[in-house]
């Protein structure tokens, strides 16, 4: 019986506490259904030895019955041939066979519901190992997508979120620098306009003293007035 007290202690233990306490609830659940494997593989022996002990006794009992039986019918054979002798002697082994009858019958009633009440207890764990096996996997999915809820949850509570930090410090310096740029750019576009527009004064000015310079050398500019005529 301390097998299948074994057997219940595995199949009645907290799963959720193993899982917590386990680095590797995978690994644990793996080693559980093992466990519980080799421990219905022991109770299986246990089962069959139990049987094999209560197909012995049976076959004991059917023995001395028969030798009861055997021996009853030799002495009323021994009666008829006027041998009380041998009929004394043949019911002297009767008494023998019938002890041994009542003596082996509750020890094979016992072993026979012994053999039945493991029977059942044994077609139980089967049971719920098969029940453990398909579960297995739908426990280790779990597992793992409790890592990963818990790694995202970690994140977003900022436990292992200074990387996402630094991402952000360093974007924000990238940004300054665009801003620098853009504002130094729009300033050299200004000194640049202004000095065009002096650049085309003095070259506007440039024009206009040539122009005067051609219209006198050609006579086509008015004559100044004197003051004295």
């Amino acid at each position: 019986m301390g097998i299948f007290s074994r057997i219940a202690d595995i199949f009645k233990s907290n799963v959720n506490d193993a899982l917590d306490k386990a680095e590797d609830p995978e690994k644990m659940l793996k080693q559980m259904v093992l466990e519980m494997e080799e421990s219905v593989n022991k109770a299986t022996l246990a089962v069959a030895n139990s049987i094999a002990n209560e197909k012995g006794l049976e076959r004991k009992l059917e023995k001395a019955r028969k030798d009861s039986t055997e021996w009853e019918q030799k002495a009323m054979q021994a009666l008829q041939a006027n041998r009380e002798d041998l009929a004394k002697a043949a019911l002297e082994k009767k008494s023998i066979a019938d002890r041994n009858v009542a003596d082996l019958h509750p020890i094979y009633e016992q072993a026979k519901a012994t053999s039945t009440k493991l029977r059942q207890q044994l077609d139980q764990l089967k049971s719920k190992l098969d029940e453990a096996r398909s579960r297995q996997s739908t426990l280790i999915a779990r597992s793992q997508a409790a890592k990963a809820q818990k790694q995202i949850s970690q994140s977003f509570s900022g436990v292992g979120s200074d990387a996402f930090t630094k991402f952000d410090k360093f974007e924000g310096k990238i940004e300054k620098l665009e801003a620098e740029a853009t504002a130094f750019e729009q300033l050299a576009g200004e000194n640049t306009s202004l000095d065009d527009e002096f650049k085309k004064l003095s070259s506007s000015s440039s024009v206009d003293g040539d122009l005067l310079a051609l219209k006198a050398k050609m006579g086509m500019l008015p004559e100044a007035n004197d003051p004295t005529k």
